[in-house]
């Protein structure tokens, strides 16, 4: 099954998508209240509704609609895995000796988000200030429903479904400020689309390709399979010191082959155009702006 956000007229709605004849079925046709992608997370959760069990016989075409961010304003700042593909932090530790580590522990940060950009929509560079502007492809985990004290074992109980996320980074703010903070929560650098794939298709330990391409060169070219610290150990570890409310957005880290790992870095410009690839799960491309 997969859910989207879209906007037609100006005003934003969520749905399900048929992927066989590129249809959208307004959630509010199936019985659902909700207008927003969190507000109907937590009423498919408080429902106990089998989306499996769910006739789509909306006959809506997607291009009457405009693709939005899966969910345009996660209530929470993102919570984010560095180096949890083993070359990427290898890559990243030849760049510069702060991404050396012990990785026998998660890395975890936050990534603010003002609101997500949507397939197609611009990443904003803020050039000048961001000399140096990345991309990370990311296997993104949607909890859909209050997790506290969850064993790895019980975690596919807990996942919503999965998305695709650009983990948009500015390289020389986060070596100058010494954290990541900045250099990956300003305004238009969060990327997430183009839909949400719930955990009955993919289950919770997905092996999926994952790749990103600029400008039609293949970058990123790994599997999920890859992750050091997996799903399930992720959302145990976390959720034994914090609830993860329903509509979390975990990212659970990018593979090699960022520009930050590069001989020569190979950072995007204007006009640049990022495609974003995850095997299951679809195609989130986005040009960059200013």
């Amino acid at each position: 099954m997969k859910l989207v956000t879209y906007s037609v007229n100006g005003s934003e709605n969520v749905g399900f998508y048929r992927e066989e004849d590129k249809t959208v079925v307004p959630a509010g046709e199936l019985g659902f209240e909700s207008t927003d992608m969190n507000s109907l997370i937590r009423e498919i959760d408080r429902k106990k509704t089998d989306l499996t069990a769910l006739s789509l016989t909306g006959k809506n075409g997607l291009s009457d609609y405009r693709l939005e961010a899966s969910i345009p304003y996660p209530e929470r700042d993102v919570i984010c895995l560095g180096l949890n593909y083993r070359e990427h932090a290898s890559e990243a530790a030849a760049a510069d000796e702060a991404y050396e580590m012990e990785l026998s522990k998660a890395v975890y940060f936050s990534k603010r988000v003002d609101r997500a950009v949507a397939p197609g929509e611009e990443i904003q560079g803020h050039f000048g200030f961001c000399t140096q502007l990345d991309y990370e492809v990311e296997l993104a985990v949607i909890i859909g429903k209050d997790a506290k004290n969850v064993r790895k074992e019980d975690a596919g109980e807990y996942i919503f479904g999965y998305t695709i996320l650009n983990d948009v980074s500015a390289r020389n703010l986060q070596a100058s400020h010494q954290q990541w903070y900045l250099g990956k929560g300003l305004d238009g650098f969060t990327p997430i689309g183009p839909w949400i794939v719930t955990e009955d298709e993919l289950g919770s330990e997905p092996d999926l390709g994952i790749r990103c391409y600029v400008n039609g060169e293949l970058r990123q070219d790994s599997r999920t399979s890859m992750l050091i610290f997996s799903i399930p150990t992720i959302i145990e570890e976390l959720s034994s010191g914090m609830t993860l409310h329903a509509g979390t957005i975990i990212s659970t880290g990018t593979p090699s082959g960022v520009a930050l790992g590069m001989e020569k870095p190979k950072y995007l410009n204007r006009g640049d155009v990022v495609r974003c690839e995850i095997d299951g799960i679809g195609v989130l491309e986005n040009p960059v702006g200013d």
